[in-house]
């Protein structure tokens, strides 16, 4: 009898976990779901009110790194529109915005804030409002003006696909199938920019492909030959010191991943 007794107890024990455990979980389900639907909100609001305009070549156009070989396809990158949106109209509604980001072949169009920190926009919101779904934040210690060797930009892997959830989006073949998704679109408060994909791939969590500056031009280029050995695809493309870097990055996933693209500078023009 004491044998029995002793059983219902553990058996009571175990399902009060269990309760426990599925009520954490539930929680969290809920939390997740209204951090994504207020997210939603920010985001619609932001297309309604934010437009974004194409822009043609103009006498101040400039050419970054142009390669002597006529046949690259640095020249057919070169030749597509970049865009301009109005940052000052961003910027009073969050004065830590510092650009404007668009990525082909994914739901990446948005604007890019920076903080003293890694960790500030890893929960909150662009209103700056506590939200798991962060935002997506260019790393504390570079030039807001991209004049690092390497820019790193971040934003969770979203599962509903808002922030960086559809970076995942240029490991598959579908994307890489499409010549005209290999480039990244970005406005500076001074300037709009065109970079061409030379590298994606996913890495375990580490902090050398998020270096933004380097002791000697040997580092530098050891770092862009590295980065590119790592792609899952190749480009057809190369990459030296004179490159400018713009990196994306998903926040760890639940394998302790991220994602990864690195774009190089090809074209810019001023803006106003």
């Amino acid at each position: 009898m004491r044998i029995a007794k002793k059983k219902k107890v553990v058996w009571l024990l175990v399902l009060v976990a269990c309760a426990g455990v599925l009520a954490y979980i539930g929680v969290l389900l809920v939390r997740w779901y209204i951090d994504g639907k207020n997210i939603e909100t920010e985001i619609t609001e932001i297309e309604n009110t934010t437009e974004v305009v194409e822009v043609g070549d103009s006498e101040t156009t400039e050419l970054v790194n142009p390669p002597n070989d006529k046949d690259s396809d640095y020249w057919y990158y070169v030749k597509l529109p970049l865009i301009d949106v109005n940052l000052t109209e961003l910027k009073k509604k969050n004065p830590d915005t510092v650009g404007f980001l668009s990525v082909a072949g994914t739901n990446i169009n948005y604007p890019v804030v920076q903080a003293g920190d890694n960790t500030y926009y890893l929960t909150r919101s662009f209103k700056k409002k506590p939200n798991r779904a962060g935002w997506v934040f260019m790393d504390y210690r570079n030039n807001p003006n991209l004049e690092n060797q390497n820019t790193v930009i971040y934003g969770h892997g979203r599962l509903d696909t808002t922030m960086f959830g559809s970076l995942k989006n240029i490991l598959n073949t579908t994307w890489v199938n499409n010549k005209d998704n290999y480039v990244v679109r970005y406005v500076t408060e001074t300037e709009m920019m065109l970079f061409w994909v030379f590298a994606v791939y996913e890495v375990p969590v580490e902090s050398y492909y998020i270096q933004i500056g380097f002791g000697s031009n040997n580092e530098y280029q050891k770092w862009l030959d590295t980065m590119i050995g790592r792609s899952k695809y190749m480009f057809n493309t190369t990459v030296n010191i004179k490159d400018r870097v713009l990196t994306l990055s998903t926040c760890k996933d639940t394998r302790g991943n991220r994602v990864v693209m690195h774009a190089k500078l090809i074209k810019k023009d001023q803006r106003g």
